[in-house]
């Protein structure tokens, strides 16, 4: 069996590997038993092919694995607009009940409703904002 053929073998089974692991190691090493069939393929010495697919695995590791991971964990998506005053904390401005209020949510003021709707919360209390429907916050009482 001519070398070529089993470093492709070797490429695919690091392939299917990596499918079942998901650590970008075994595919690089993959990629690099790929690159060392072509290398086979133009008649190199083992020995050599040896060299070739150690140096390529070493360059894909230590270069391209760091690069791939950072790409793969990403910071935690951010909450931006109305999304983002969900759970922050709102001053009452006038009486909070289940139909009607008004709160200030960081210097902006806004229509409110009680979260419960049997809470009545009074001016000068601290809330936390639950939930935002169109442009009303839904607050509930800080304990």
């Amino acid at each position: 069996m001519d070398e070529w053929i089993i470093w492709v073998i070797l490429a695919v089974v690091l392939g299917v590997a990596e499918i079942f692991t998901l650590t970008a190691s075994l595919g690089l090493l993959g990629a690099a038993a790929l690159l060392t069939a072509a290398t086979a393929a133009l008649g190199l010495p083992l020995p050599l092919q040896l060299i070739f697919f150690a140096a390529s695995s070493a360059a894909g590791l230590l270069v391209l694995r760091p690069i791939a991971m950072r790409h793969v964990r990403q910071p935690p998506l951010q909450r931006f607009g109305v999304e983002a005053l969900v759970g922050k904390p709102a001053y009452v401005v006038s009486e909070v009940s289940g139909t009607d209020g008004r709160v200030r949510i960081k210097g902006e003021e806004w229509s409110a409703r009680a979260y419960d709707e049997t809470l009545v919360i009074p001016a000068g209390t601290t809330v936390d904002v639950i939930e935002i429907e169109g442009a009303t916050a839904l607050v509930y009482p800080r304990e």
